[in-house]
């Protein structure tokens, strides 16, 4: 019966099944590889109905990642050698499958975006304004589109004087190819995410929002749709040893850390303000008090170097609402070999086995339109 199913319905099928099943299926022959590429087994992998990945990238080495399988919950090493070395990892276009990365060492920034399982990478079109370690954004637009948003940055030093803070903000729409300035924004603002937002962006109801980690920590707000910017307080920001932005049911969240031992996550309300929604026990706390954290809608994880494990906090699968912590262990051996302990910096994606996602190729002339 299955050397006689129609093209489209065996790929139907296909697409109900998890990440790791949908590969093996994929390797069993030519046409189950076929189908498995379609589009509508990789829209189907997009449409979150699995728990995401987690990807631990180590900071000391760019070609290699450790990518943990949260189905079978097994450790697996991925090559990244397409990926040139004088980049880093800025976050994930989660539902796409893909790491975005960033170009560094004093160059104006070039972003390229690549997919982990598949191997491909592909550079994005340069910035209409040319600039370095701008606050980088991310919003998805479902499963065939999604747009980045760069903000602030070191503009190139004129030929008259020194570089200056670059006050504007642009945004690259994955369906044009292109990128587009969109407007100005606050010369202080433009500072701070220049010089104090390390971490990823979050986007919740309409607003996309960057954590600056000066003392006190704070949160710089972008709406999309009034093109407005606007600065929120964080609860116990001068006094959390760490702090990152997540989203959780839709809305916006921060995870910190607290002096004495002590993990809490605080959920802002339509009222605007901050509640208590979750805290760790001490003995957890301690643990994982100068760790990082990163999240993704429905999945929260603390983790510090690669061999330490980790702590994540999900939705159960009974109750949305209902969160709960789950320990996994670090990564020490992987195919019988073992890992040397290394600090890394971990994401959250959605594996997507689909080799691109419909972008042009790239060319400098494009972009100058």
């Amino acid at each position: 019966m299955w050397n006689n199913l129609p093209s489209d319905l065996l790929a139907n099928i296909f697409s109900y099944l998890p990440p790791p099943s949908l590969a093996r299926a994929m390797a069993a022959c030519r046409h189950w590889h076929d189908c498995g590429r379609t589009s509508a087994a990789g829209y189907k992998i997009c449409g979150h109905q699995y728990p995401p990945w987690f990807i631990a990238l180590p900071t000391r080495n760019n070609n290699l990642c450790f990518v943990h399988n949260s189905i079978e919950n097994t450790w697996h090493l991925l090559n990244l050698d397409h990926v040139p070395s004088l980049t880093r990892p800025v976050s994930t276009i989660a539902g796409h499958g893909l790491i975005l990365f960033k170009s560094v060492g004093g160059v104006p920034i070039r972003l390229t975006v690549c997919n982990p399982f598949t191997g491909w990478f592909h550079p994005l079109p340069l910035l209409r304004k040319p600039r370095t370690n701008p606050a980088v954004g991310v919003i998805e637009g479902g499963p065939d589109r999604f747009q980045l948003y760069v903000a602030g940055g070191m503009s190139e030093a004129a030929s008259s004087g020194a570089a200056s803070y670059e006050p504007t903000l642009e945004t690259f729409d994955s369906k044009s190819n292109k990128w587009t300035v969109i407007g100005s924004m606050p010369v202080e603002f433009a500072v701070r995410l220049t010089v104090w937002t390390p971490n990823e962006s979050v986007y919740s109801n309409g607003v996309l929002y960057w954590m600056t980690s000066a003392r006190a920590y704070s949160i710089m707000g972008f709406e999309i749709g009034s093109n407005k910017w606007a600065e929120l307080s964080v609860p116990m920001g001068d006094t959390l040893e760490f702090a990152t932005l997540i989203t959780r049911v839709g809305k916006l969240a921060v995870i910190g850390g607290v002096h004495g031992g002590y993990v809490v996550v605080w959920e802002r309300g339509d009222d605007g303000e901050w509640v208590m929604i979750e805290k760790i026990a001490c003995e957890l706390g301690n643990r994982f008090m100068s760790s990082k954290c990163v999240g993704i809608e429905g999945c929260v994880c603390l983790y510090k170097e690669i061999g330490s494990g980790m702590m994540v906090w999900r939705s159960d699968e009974d109750s949305e609402d209902k969160w709960v912590w789950n320990s996994i262990e670090g990564c020490n051996r992987v195919s019988g070999k073992r890992i040397e302990n290394c600090p890394i910096k971990g994401l959250f994606l959605h594996p997507n086995l689909t080799f691109s996602i419909g972008l042009k190729a790239t060319t400098e002339i494009e972009n100058k339109d």
